[in-house]
């Protein structure tokens, strides 16, 4: 699907990864308020809000703390936020998701630095969840109330990513660009439409249910109102494994087969989690240096594929098979019996039952070094309806996180070119970002140490 072998679900790690800790397991957290403000918006009024685009100011004074809400059911799961790297990670995929990508419209670095601070308070709280503290009479409300009185956190998680764009000249910032951040490339088999791709950020907002996902959408909309406008946006969700095992995408195969394991610390390291300093040459790459940092952090890639799915219906099943690798009821690659057996692809050195130009052999060649290809993987199917001419208008989210946007995604994006499954999909928008690292604690925010 112009990526690597399918890959959807993610497991929770536990541990550290090498150097770098992973963010914990989604456990019920205990809530911790707003933080140090409560924001409102500045403008009474705008209900409705289109763009995550004023800034609202500072209240004076202390700012009371919402009492939290009492956990009921499953609505109350809250993925922890604070720590080294962010949730939305590793975190197990929940069911809904909305990625927005955004540019920033604030005019100097200290209202950036208000913009990130911002963020994180309402990240903070939506993710934990809680009472909204009233605004007083005649003032409007200082939620929209989609959740009811009580936000519930609903397993959300919001992992927030910068684009290179960011790193221009607003911002003093161009010295301090991750070596391998640049807009997205176009690649031989891409129709990108540059108004869908790109963006100074990326929040990927994802939750169990989808009015959890609308709510937080909109709360981050009022509390940022003015400093930075809607991009392009992508919703998404995520199918249950049907009948068992690994997910299905919207051309009927499961996707998720050969993702890396997430409870691997060691693996996590050398897939997921940027190191700073020196980054060896490689594979033809020259050396480059990560900036201090960006430890904690991932190059985050999105790319937005519609699936020609009135076209692939008419394939016959044997040829949508030969094209993947892999058999459709059971995701058993086609040398196998099972879904997670290895296909031994050294067994079929000339492509006699895998060929030599299916997704999973391209994608994934189970070759000596390949395991450097390796990403971690997290896409969202999406259900558009239909386009201007009637047809169905539906795809993937295709979702990745890697060490190094060059010797991972975009070396196998390379292999995939010209493979079979083009006439029947076609990417057309997303971006590349780098995943900011964690939040470490109460009186720590988004991009701080970008930004210090």
């Amino acid at each position: 699907m112009n990526h690597a072998d399918p890959a959807t679900t993610a497991v929770p790690a536990t541990t550290a990864s090498a150097g770098t800790p992973t963010h914990p397991d989604p456990v019920q957290a205990t809530p911790t308020g707003p933080g140090r403000r409560t924001f409102l918006r500045s403008v009474a009024g705008a209900a409705g809000v289109v763009g995550l685009g004023t800034l609202a100011p500072r209240v004076a004074g202390a700012a009371p703390t919402p009492t939290p809400a009492p956990p009921t059911d499953d609505a109350a799961r809250a993925v922890v936020f604070h720590g080294p790297t962010q949730a939305g990670i590793l975190t197990p995929l929940q069911k809904q998701a909305a990625f927005v990508a955004l540019d920033v419209t604030v005019g100097s670095r200290s209202e950036l630095e208000e913009l990130f601070r911002t963020l994180t308070d309402r990240v903070r709280f939506l993710t934990t969840g809680g009472t909204p503290t009233g605004a007083g009479p005649g003032a409007p409300p200082v939620d929209s109330g989609v959740l009811g009185p009580d936000v519930v956190p609903g397993g959300l998680t919001v992992t927030t990513s910068v684009g290179a764009s960011l790193f221009d000249h607003r911002f003093g910032l161009a010295g301090r660009k991750p070596a391998r951040l640049r807009a997205m490339d176009t690649f031989p088999d891409d129709a990108l439409d540059r108004a869908r791709c790109d963006g100074d950020l990326l929040l990927q907002v994802c939750a169990d249910d989808v009015d959890v996902v609308v709510h937080a959408v909109r709360d981050i909309a009022r509390a940022t109102r003015g400093a930075m406008q809607v991009r392009w946006r992508q919703d998404g969700f995520a199918s249950p494994p049907r009948p068992s095992g690994t997910p299905r995408n919207l051309l009927g195969f499961k996707d998720g087969t050969a993702n890396p394991s997430t409870t691997d610390p060691r693996t996590m390291g050398d897939v997921v989690w940027t190191k700073a300093g020196e980054v060896a040459a490689v594979d033809g790459l020259p050396a480059v240096v990560e900036p201090a940092w960006t430890t904690g952090g991932s190059y985050h890639v999105v790319r937005l594929i519609r699936m020609l799915v009135e076209f692939w219906d008419r394939v016959s099943l044997h040829e949508q098979e030969n094209m993947i690798g892999r058999r459709r009821d059971t995701g058993a690659p086609l040398t196998g019996t099972h879904e997670l057996d290895d296909p031994h692809l050294e067994r079929d050195p000339t492509g006699d039952v895998i060929q030599m130009d299916a997704h999973i052999r391209l994608a994934n060649p189970r070759s000596p070094g390949s395991d450097r290809l390796r990403m971690l993987r997290r896409p969202y199917n999406y259900d558009a309806g239909t386009d201007a001419n009637g047809n169905l208008d539906m795809g993937l989210v295709f979702v990745a996180f890697n060490q190094d946007l060059d010797r991972q995604f975009v070396a196998v994006q390379k292999r995939l070119a010209g493979e079979p499954l083009v006439d029947y999909i076609s990417p057309f928008g997303g971006g590349y970002y780098f995943a900011l690292p964690g939040v470490r604690a109460a009186d720590d925010w988004y991009a701080s140490r970008l930004l210090a």
